[in-house]
Parts: C-alpha cells; sequence; structure tokens
C-alpha cells in the first residue's frame, strides 16, 4: 500500500498571485514510512529544527534582519535567536507608532511564520533544503505525481476550474502508477493525504467521489482507497515534504532554477523511460525540460 502526499504551490486564482499553480503528490509505500520519517527527523535536528515545520517558501526567504547584526554567522543559535527577536520587536514598534496598519499586520505574519528558522542564515537555511531535497531524491521507492498548470494559458470558461484538473491529474497519474506496478489483478492500494485547507477539503472530498464512482477523464480508479485525508501538515513531516516539492516545481516552471530541482527529478515517475509523472500545462512554445521530454501536444484539457 501506498501513502501518496499532496500539497500546492502558488494559487490557483486567475489571475492570483502567480503565474503557476502546482499540486504534487509523494508517494511512499507504507512499510518504508518510519524510514522516511526517522531520516527527515535526524536532517532537522542537525539544523535545530527538531519541531519546526519544513515550510520551504517561508524558509528561503530572506530576513533582512539578519544583515543588521554585525558578525551573525559566528554566532551560536542561541544568541543569533535573541538578535534577531531584537531586531523584529525594533520593527514592530516602528510600524506601531508609523500607524501603518496593514504593514505592520504582513510583518507580524512574516515573522510568526519564520520565526523557527531565525537561527540559520540564508546559507545554512538553503543547505537545510538541499539536503531534503537530496534525502527525497535518493528514496528509489518513492515516487512524484504533479501538475504544473501555466495560468496564463488555461481557459477560465471551462467547466473545471485549475486545482479541479490538478487533482484529476494527479489522481490519474497515482492510479495508473499503482495499475502499473500491480502484479496481480487488484492487491496493491493507495491512499491521498492531503494538506488540510479548508477552502477546497469539502470540493476536492466530492470531486474524489466522483472520480470512484465515474473514474477521471483517463482512467478508472480501481487502487485507490477513501476520499482524500485531509491533516494539518504542521503535524505531518510527509506532507512537508509534499510541499517542498511543489515548491520546486513552481520555481522551476515559473523561473528555470534547477539546483532543488535536479535533486528530486529522478523520482518522478516514469514508464518505459519516459516521465509520465509529471505535467507542465502551458503552451507549444515552453521549451523546459518536462515538455521537452513529454514531447507533449498541446493540451487539450
Amino acid at each position: 500500500m501506498y501513502f501518496c502526499y499532496i500539497d500546492e504551490s502558488g494559487t490557483p486564482d486567475i489571475p492570483g498571485t502567480s503565474s503557476h499553480y502546482v499540486l504534487c503528490g509523494l508517494a511512499i509505500p507504507i512499510d518504508s514510512w518510519k524510514k522516511c520519517d526517522n531520516q527527515i527527523r535526524r536532517i532537522k535536528h542537525k539544523y535545530g529544527l527538531d519541531n519546526a515545520e519544513i515550510h520551504t517558501g517561508w524558509i528561503l526567504r530572506a530576513y533582512l534582519e539578519q544583515n543588521k547584526i554585525p558578525d551573525f554567522e559566528n554566532k551560536s543559535y542561541q544568541e543569533r535567536r535573541a538578535l534577531v527577536y531584537t531586531e523584529r520587536s525594533k520593527e514592530i514598534y516602528r510600524l506601531q507608532k508609523a500607524g501603518n496598519n496593514k504593514l505592520y499586520k504582513q510583518t507580524k505574519k512574516n515573522y510568526r511564520m519564520t520565526e523557527s528558522y531565525v537561527h540559520l542564515t540564508y546559507a545554512e537555511r538553503m543547505r537545510f533544503i538541499e539536503e531534503i531535497a537530496d534525502k527525497i531524491g535518493s528514496w528509489q521507492f518513492a515516487r512524484i505525481f504533479a501538475e504544473g498548470i501555466d495560468k496564463t494559458h488555461f481557459n477560465p470558461t471551462k467547466k473545471i476550474t485549475v486545482d479541479e484538473m490538478a487533482l484529476e491529474q494527479v489522481v490519474s497519474r497515482f492510479e495508473q502508477y499503482m495499475r502499473n506496478t500491480d502484479s496481480t489483478p487488484i492487491s496493491l492500494f493507495g491512499a491521498i493525504i492531503h494538506d488540510n485547507n479548508e477552502t477546497v477539503a469539502k470540493r476536492h472530498t466530492q470531486l474524489m467521489q466522483k472520480f470512484h464512482k465515474d473514474g477521471t477523464l483517463w482512467t478508472k480508479i480501481n487502487h485507490i482507497i477513501e476520499t482524500p485525508l485531509f491533516v494539518n501538515s504542521e503535524l505531518t513531516s510527509m506532507v512537508q515534504l509534499a510541499d517542498l516539492c511543489s515548491f520546486v516545481l513552481r520555481r522551476f516552471f515559473e523561473s528555470g532554477e534547477v539546483n532543488l530541482f535536479n535533486r528530486i527529478k529522478r523520482r518522478i515517475d516514469k514508464y518505459h523511460g519516459k516521465m509520465v509523472g509529471i505535467r507542465h500545462y502551458s503552451n507549444d512554445a515552453c521549451t523546459c525540460e518536462i515538455c521537452v521530454e513529454r514531447q507533449r501536444k498541446k493540451p487539450t484539457s
């Protein structure tokens, strides 16, 4: 049996705040789950992140207050934290006094989302994410399934939304992988574990119920059990890894960043040597590695 952990990067809204929306699933056989979890825990401990969530987008942001602290990189983790908190407190008080309520609220959110990582320099945070990505890439038993949608080429008059199309694609590829792997009529099963997002949970549950009843556009659903199980990513490390993979893929699609992409791409599902676990929904002019390898035609769905 496989658990397929799913998370997203970017917004499905058109235009939204990103040009791309990526939904990514990381499938792990259940007998390897404990091994994977322990390996990730060891890497987190190495960087003083034992109880921290791996939220890649927040980890890889620039923390400007660190640049204000002389010799920051040569201080202990405890000293770094104390000095960063001091700088952040000064900035919060300054914004309160200035009366810029919008910036004050956004800054407080930025600080809250990054407080677990402030003891690490940017270079250390990047090395942490690289080590996690390398570890995922080394798991020969794991598979990545993903859909990257360039929203500038998505027809908003379609009867299906961006996130619904992405879910149908990822579910279909996960089902097809198990069908190709199963050595008997039906003995291999999988479950989808989704980051808990209240805005999509009900809709995706209903969509999965429809898939079980009618199949997707490409396949019947015989190997995936139940509707998605929605969990708190803060408490589930494997969903955090799906967050990392979706972030890496979006940055690859949007900006051509390959450092992290190259570390995880070997886990993208292949069949007869062809990359089938991922699609970049774009136009015929796209020359990214995924579009070239798939040799895909203009999207029709």
